[in-house]
């Protein structure tokens, strides 16, 4: 196993397109999750602002204005 790993190591053909390809997967990887925890944490907004309308803390004209502020800045 050491050998395998050695003549990998040691092979430049195939060393450094296997390094750019990893980046390139751990990038996606990366971006994924951004995108994945981005979208939970404005559907948690969501959900708390229905929540303070529903209970009578917030006016629906209030909750429509912060989601609409979300949306403007890029939050959704």
């Amino acid at each position: 196993m050491e050998s395998l790993i050695q003549e990998f190591i040691n092979n430049e053909d195939i060393y450094i397109p296997t390094m750019i390809a990893s980046a390139i997967v751990l990038i996606v990887i990366v971006k994924a999750f951004t995108r994945m925890v981005t979208g939970i944490a404005a559907e948690r907004t969501r959900r708390e602002i229905a929540a303070y309308i529903a209970e009578g803390s917030m006016t629906p004209e209030q909750g429509e204005r912060l989601l609409a502020s979300d949306k403007r800045r890029g939050c959704n």
